[in-house]
């Protein structure tokens, strides 16, 4: 497990891709163990967790990825990017997808269901998160995604949205002021409560659970889409309340 973390850690650093087949990560359970010392390597370099993100919630990035069930990775410190901010450097090949991210003001107790963990809540938020994956040509299975702790890279925490029916917001995501795609925060196992409640389960069942203040990005809500050098994406967020965001990230 600490080879391949070791792998994969050198691996972002030098900007450099693997091939997945010649990296065996063992089943999911081992991936998370092999996730855990990825943690464990870059936290060691002064990060800290903030958050979790989850993975494949929605038909849009399962089909995009052919992977059939959803993940989970940490959020970082040094993932968080500020809106309307610039990349950093260093990435292999970045692509951005529109989520919307929940903020905890208190556990969610063990067994929570989608109305619980919801009202355990302090706000939700418009999101983009920003994934690079250390696998070639982002060719990976569930397993390999996992131990890389589910190609996390950055998140661009964005303005609030109300709580109430987030999963009636409507998303759509532009590259260079294109629209490319388009979502419901439906498309997050049916209510980004539902997929919050989902990382509950997992997390507990790994003897871990959420803490006060922690970001939770819920899935992305359409597939992800590439960022070349001097372009910018955004997503503007409509809830059906008349609210209407947008959060932006650029390189």
């Amino acid at each position: 497990m600490e080879h391949v973390a070791a792998t994969i850690d050198a691996a972002h650093l030098r900007a450099a891709e693997l091939d997945a087949d010649g990296l065996p990560v063992g089943d999911l359970a081992t991936a998370y163990r092999v996730q855990a010392a990825l943690t464990r390597r870059r936290t060691a370099r002064g990060s800290h967790r903030i958050g979790w993100k989850l993975g494949y919630t929605s038909q849009a990035m399962r089909a995009q990825m052919g992977i059939d069930r959803p993940n989970h990775g940490p959020l970082l410190s040094d993932m968080v990017i500020g809106d309307g901010d610039t990349l950093p450097a260093g990435l292999i090949h970045p692509r951005v997808e529109p989520e919307i991210a929940l903020r905890l003001a208190r556990t969610p107790p063990a067994g929570a269901g989608p109305e619980e963990v919801l009202a355990a809540c302090a706000s939700a938020h418009a999101a983009l998160e920003v994934v690079d994956s250390a696998w070639r040509d982002y060719r990976f299975d569930v397993e390999h995604n996992t131990a890389d702790g589910s190609s996390a890279a950055g998140v661009v925490l964005g303005p609030q949205l109300p709580l109430s029916r987030l999963d009636e917001v409507a998303v759509t995501l532009e590259v260079d002021g294109r629209a490319v795609a388009s979502g419901r925060g439906a498309d997050a196992a049916g209510h980004p409560a539902a997929a919050l409640a989902w990382l509950v389960g997992a997390l507990a069942e790994a003897g871990e659970t959420l803490r006060p203040d922690d970001v939770v990005i819920t899935g992305g809500l359409t597939a992800a889409h590439p960022v070349g050098p001097g372009g910018a994406v955004s997503a503007t967020f409509a809830h059906p309340d008349g609210a209407r965001v947008q959060v932006t990230v650029r390189r």
